[in-house]
């Protein structure tokens, strides 16, 4: 296993990670600065407030999203096994 090919595998998780991750990352960002400019303009600060709501949009959304998902990491493992039998590992 020379470096080019442990630098790609690496590049190939990262990039799988953060593709994988992306949309649960933007729901939890969007609706908590959604919460957050609730709060400030209604100047209700409860802890509940912020945390269920959140919770409920990452929930939804990992259950819309899974295929997704899967598909990115299945993707992957394609991508890797394919370079372990080529012997590029």
């Amino acid at each position: 296993m020379d470096a080019v090919s442990t630098y790609e595998i690496i590049r190939l998780t990262i990039t799988t990670v953060l593709i994988g991750s992306a949309p649960v990352l933007v729901v939890a960002l969007v609706v908590g600065l959604v919460i957050a400019f609730v709060q400030a303009l209604t100047q209700i600060q409860e802890m509940t407030l912020t945390f269920v709501p959140k919770i409920l949009a990452i929930f939804a959304t990992l259950a819309l999203t899974l295929p997704f998902i899967f598909r990115t990491l299945s993707r992957l493992s394609a991508q890797v096994f394919d370079l372990i039998s080529s012997g590029s590992v």
